[in-house]
């Protein structure tokens, strides 16, 4: 009987081990140059076509830059450059609006990068946190010549050892300069003003109105400092912040949904969602209508609009130069209009840069007697007009005014002047006629 090889054993024992297992090896590709970790991949069906894809925040070793790589299957989808380091990477509804396809949201140091579409969206940033009393007084100091940078550096030491809150990346850099580089250091960012910036450490989603596995997430990202942070899915503000070091969500004596949080004093919260909470959708949602989304029932296209689209397409060229007249003719009647309307002084707006002057007039009454309300404004941006006078051109058989004549004090540029007059009708016929305003500047002095 002949003996069996060790290879033949070898064969046997992976095929054994590969139907016991419980995974199915669909890729393995040793060379596929993708460098992450857990927090920057994730899941989602980007296109909203029911495929989901890979998306990889790529950390780009070897002084690379980083890349956001997308992945259908095996292969790279599309690749585009990151302006820093992924800290955290995921996907979240931001609208109820078709088509219901998910953002994505990057945290990179103090940022949260939000792509939609695999383009860039918004960009949101941590608020300042407020520095250390005592480090502003010593750079405060540092800026009068008062102390000496040795002084500072051991000054600065002894803060960042005693104080809860960390020190600013100003001073952590003057930390790690040697004593010959600390003056031009100081020198150079004495004047600065001291700015403490946290970072995002980690980044989740939280369902904002209902429980369904499609509708509206908000951002909640963890900070450096300790802090929670949940974000507005539409104007991306911060809806709740919390200084939480722990959270904890579940059973708790006989109530299934309770929410237990430590604050970083100390304290305990306890909170339970209540048994008649309902969560239903806003109704003051923004946006376009649900309607618009809807599919019209297009009829079917008629014999008459096959037969027009079939002369629009024999006659375009003479279709054309038709519409290109019409125009030509439609331009040069206002510009006559205009051009009449500048030699009547029928102009609403002075033609002229010396009288930078707008005017309007606005007429209330049934009749005889009308209200007649002339509104004057400077047009101009900083020179006010002085010397302004107003009258009134009408005919004096079929009109009476008591004031027709204004002298007009100092316009201001942008404020509007009303200058109010009565009209009485002395005709019993119904005839009208034409009341013109005419403005003129008088220089000072005369």
């Amino acid at each position: 009987m002949a003996a069996a090889s060790s290879s033949d054993y070898d064969g046997c024992g992976a095929e054994s081990n590969e139907a016991n297992s419980k995974w199915l090896d669909a890729h393995y590709d040793p060379m596929a140059n993708v460098h992450t970790f857990s927090a920057c991949l994730a899941l989602a069906d980007l296109h909203g076509d029911g495929e989901y894809k890979l998306v990889v925040g790529d950390l780009g070793p070897g002084g690379q830059q980083p890349r956001l790589k997308v992945l259908k299957g095996p292969l790279v989808m599309t690749e585009s450059p990151l302006p820093a380091l992924p800290a955290a990477a995921a996907t979240f509804l931001m609208e109820q609006h078709e088509p219901r396809t998910p953002a994505l949201a990057l945290a990179s140091g103090p940022c949260v990068y939000v792509y939609k579409n695999l383009r860039p969206y918004f960009k949101f940033s941590l608020p300042q946190l407020p520095p250390n009393p005592l480090e502003q007084d010593l750079w405060n100091q540092a800026k009068e010549d008062r102390i000496d940078p040795l002084t500072l550096k051991e000054m600065l030491e002894s803060i960042r050892e005693t104080a809860e809150e960390p020190l600013s990346v100003q001073s952590l850099r003057f930390l790690q300069l040697e004593l010959s580089e600390m003056e031009a250091f100081v020198n150079q960012h004495k004047s600065n003003s001291i700015k403490r910036q946290t970072v995002i450490t980690t980044m989740t989603t939280l369902k904002k109105n209902l429980a369904d596995e499609d509708a509206v997430s908000c951002l909640v990202l963890g900070t450096e400092n300790k802090e929670l942070l949940v974000l507005d899915p539409e104007a991306f503000t911060i809806l709740a912040k919390d200084a939480v070091t722990s959270l904890c969500f579940g059973r708790y004596g006989r109530e299934d949904n309770t929410l237990i949080m430590t604050t970083r004093g100390g304290g305990l919260i306890i909170k339970i969602l209540k048994r008649t909470a309902v969560f239903v959708e806003g109704g003051s949602e923004v946006g376009p209508p649900p309607a618009q989304a809807m599919k019209l029932n297009v009829p079917r296209k008629t014999r008459l609009y096959v037969d027009q689209t079939l002369r629009e397409r024999e006659a375009g060229t003479a279709m054309h130069r038709a519409f290109q007249t019409d125009l030509y003719l439609l331009r040069l009647r206002a510009a006559r209009a205009y051009l009449q309307a500048l030699e009547s002084s029928l102009s609403p707006v002075s033609a002229t840069a010396r009288e930078p002057l707008k005017l309007h007039a606005v007429v209330q009454g049934l009749g005889p007697t009308f209200k007649l309300t002339l509104h004057l404004q400077n047009t101009s941006t900083a020179r006010p007009v002085l010397g302004l006078l107003v009258c009134c051109l009408y005919n004096e058989a079929l009109y009476s005014l008591p004031r027709a004549f204004f002298k007009v004090p100092l316009l201001v540029p942008g404020l509007n002047y009303p200058l109010e007059t009565f009209v009485e009708s002395l005709s019993n016929k119904g005839i009208s006629d034409i009341i013109k305003v005419g403005a003129t500047l008088v220089p000072c002095g005369r």
